[in-house]
This record gives C-alpha cells, structure tokens and sequence, in this order.
C-alpha cells in the first residue's frame, strides 16, 4: 500500500503542473498589439510602416462590424418592367409616367386634406373658442377642466398645422386642390 501514495501523489503533481502550464497559454499566446489611429493590428511589419504605437497592458478583443453592402449594378431601363422598382437619379421617367404619378400624389394629398379638416372642425368644435362644456368631476376640480381645455387648444393647433401644411404641399404641386 505505501507505493501508491507517491504515485498517486506523483500523478496528482502531474496534473497540477499540466493544468498551471495550460493557465499561462493563453496570455503567452497574444502578441503585442499596436494601434494605429482608430485601428487595431499585432501584425509588427504593418505597424511600423504605419508607425503605430504598443499597447501596453491587458488584452483588447476586437469585434468586427458587418461589411459595408456594396451597391447592385444598375439594369437597364428596358428591363425594369413596370418602372415599379427602383432608379438611380440619372434615369429618366417619360412624361406621362410622370403626370400620372403627380394626379396619384394630389389625389392622396387631397385626400388627407379633406380628412385633416374634418378632424380641424372636430376639434374647433370640442374646444369651443376656449369654453368648452364642463364634464363630471370638472365642477368641482376647476385645475382638471382647464387641463382639458389646455389638450384641445393643443389638438386645434395641431389640426390647424396638418391642414396648413397639405395645403402647402399641393400648392407646391402646382395650383389649388381640384376639389374646391
């Protein structure tokens, strides 16, 4: 029995030492790392050319960001079809392509138009020159009512700049909207 021990012992010193060694491995593996602006290498050669700096202390682990996408070639217009996809700036629409996609954008505009002047008569009339009707507890908490009446003053300015801005958009379209 005595001549297990020392070599369980031996064994077990074995392991120790194989498992301190792997311990150092991975801070003998990296090599000294340079920066170079905002640029990391451990590449020597390409560090002196570029006349980096060591970085001294610790480690530095590096993700890569994802690849910029490099941009498609561009097809002829021939083969676009419908003319539905996409074009690069320098191709040209033919002129009645273009008249109908300006009557599509002024029938949508006009469209919003009428419905962002119905909600202004909502609201126009929710806030009621600033004397709206008293609701529930609004009686007896005079600081709640003005707080409602406060929201509908903002929801009329609201309404009033949404209907503002489609008439600006269809006067930039080129005259007034064809339903008025």
């Amino acid at each position: 029995m005595p001549a297990r021990k020392p070599r369980l012992m031996s064994s077990r010193l074995a392991c120790l030492a194989m498992l301190c060694s792997v311990a150092q491995l991975p801070a003998l593996a990296q090599d000294r790392i340079y920066r170079c602006g905002n640029e990391y290498t451990n590449n020597a050669q390409v560090a002196k050319s570029r006349g980096c700096t060591v970085i001294d202390g610790g480690n530095i682990t590096v993700i890569e960001g994802p690849k910029p996408a490099t941009p498609a070639p561009s097809r002829p217009a021939a083969s676009q079809g419908s003319g539905t996809s996409e074009r690069s700036s320098g191709e040209r629409i033919d002129s009645a392509s273009q008249r109908a996609r300006d009557s599509d954008a002024r029938a949508i505009l006009e469209s919003e138009l009428r419905r962002a002047e119905a909600r202004l008569n909502e609201a126009r009339t929710a806030y009621a020159n600033g004397a709206p009707e008293k609701q529930g507890i609004e009686g007896r908490n005079h600081q709640r009512y003005l707080d409602r009446v406060a929201e509908l003053k903002a929801a009329l300015t609201r309404a009033e700049n949404d209907v503002a801005g489609l008439q600006r958009e269809l006067a930039r379209l080129g005259g007034q909207p064809s339903g008025r």
